[in-house]
């Protein structure tokens, strides 16, 4: 048996970091993918009873006797497709030992939480089979595009669609979309996932990643958005890794430390990603009311971004595309994540370009 999956990335356009302790959150796919091809053989097949997956990207491969993976966790002999369980603390100590041993590169030590991801949802949905997952990208890794969601998503997708617990018709040729409750169940999966990679996450990049369009996001509740105007963002990659778990991890012991003050913090960033939702479904008349309506979601984002300066999670290297950007009168703000990453500028209908 085989299939293909992929799912997209993302850029929140208001609302990282303060989705996370309670305000909303507005965020949109973009047309770059992760694509897993799955791999399980059938029972008449030859099987060298490996579990593997393959980076082709970065030209790594990793495997697992299934055996040792049925000793390191032999609670999940029953796989529950449909029921997704979170890993325990127990578990992913067993993971943790299956992956150090495979001599990751210290170059890409940050793949190891991904790898400890795959290992537990492979485990739980489909137990101890033999199989090969084979993994390409085409979102730059820790640039908060929502890479790690993206993953999660693709790898949940193409193990659903190899259960009962999914209805797809698997003899088609070409790419077919979940039903509603099916990309559910997707999403939930994709959540176990991210949760191992970064302890706390807010669920919204898996979601975004999910269902795709925008969204708004607001304490696990999903909103779609119809966009009644073009939005087009310039996404800068500054290039400079970061720890998503640590930034998380960073707010709230400042919310901890300033409580009242992180919570305005928090209360603000709902009001701006509110307002943003409404000015963007809401109708322009004429271009002069769209040129008003992108005036204003600059001055949304421009407050935005000082509101992230305030929970710590800017950087210079953010510092540097915000002043190069306000130099054309553009305006800009982090997405993702922070401490480097992405940058997203509006680019507005009537921007004029000096060369």
């Amino acid at each position: 048996m085989e299939v293909t999956a992929r799912a997209p990335g993302k850029i929140i356009l208001t609302g990282e970091h303060a989705v996370v302790h309670g305000s909303t959150a507005v965020a949109a796919s973009i047309d770059l993918y992760t694509t897993i091809t799955l791999q399980i053989p059938s029972d008449s097949d030859a099987s060298d009873g490996l579990l593997k997956i393959k980076l082709e990207d970065m030209g790594l491969e990793f495997s697992w006797p299934v055996e040792k993976i049925k000793d390191a966790l032999p609670d999940l002999g029953n796989p529950l497709s449909s029921q997704p369980q979170s890993c325990s603390h127990e578990s992913l100590k067993s993971i943790a030992s299956l992956v150090e041993e495979q001599n990751i590169p210290e170059a890409k030590i940050e793949l190891a939480s991904g790898l400890y991801a795959f290992l537990w949802m492979y485990t739980s949905i489909h137990g101890y089979k033999p199989a090969t997952a084979i993994v390409t990208s085409t979102l730059p890794l820790g640039s908060g595009l929502g890479s790690s969601a993206s993953f999660c998503v693709s790898v949940s997708a193409a193990l659903l669609a190899l259960t009962s617990a999914v209805s797809l018709d698997l003899g088609h040729k070409g790419w077919l979309s979940f039903r509603e409750d099916n990309l559910e169940l997707v999403n939930k999966w994709a959540y176990e996932g991210e949760k191992i990679i970064h302890g706390k996450p807010s669920g919204i990049d898996n979601t975004v990643s999910t269902f795709g369009n925008m969204i708004m996001f607001k304490s696990g509740k999903l909103t779609r958005m119809k966009s009644s105007m073009p939005l087009r963002m310039l996404i800068t990659n500054t290039k400079v890794g970061r720890n998503t778990k640590a930034l998380v991890a960073g707010v709230s012991e400042r919310t901890l430390r300033h409580p009242e003050a992180m919570n305005a913090v928090f209360i603000a960033v709902d009001y701006i990603s509110k307002e943003l939702s409404s000015i963007i479904q809401s109708p322009a008349a004429d271009p002069l009311s769209l040129t008003e309506k992108e005036e204003k979601l600059e001055e949304l984002m421009e407050m935005n971004q000082g509101l992230l300066q305030c929970m710590g999670v800017s950087h210079a290297s953010i510092e540097t595309v915000l002043r190069t950007t306000l130099k054309y009168k553009l305006s800009s703000k982090l997405t993702g994540a922070g401490g480097g990453g992405c940058v997203l500028t509006l680019l507005p209908t009537c921007i004029l370009l000096f060369l």
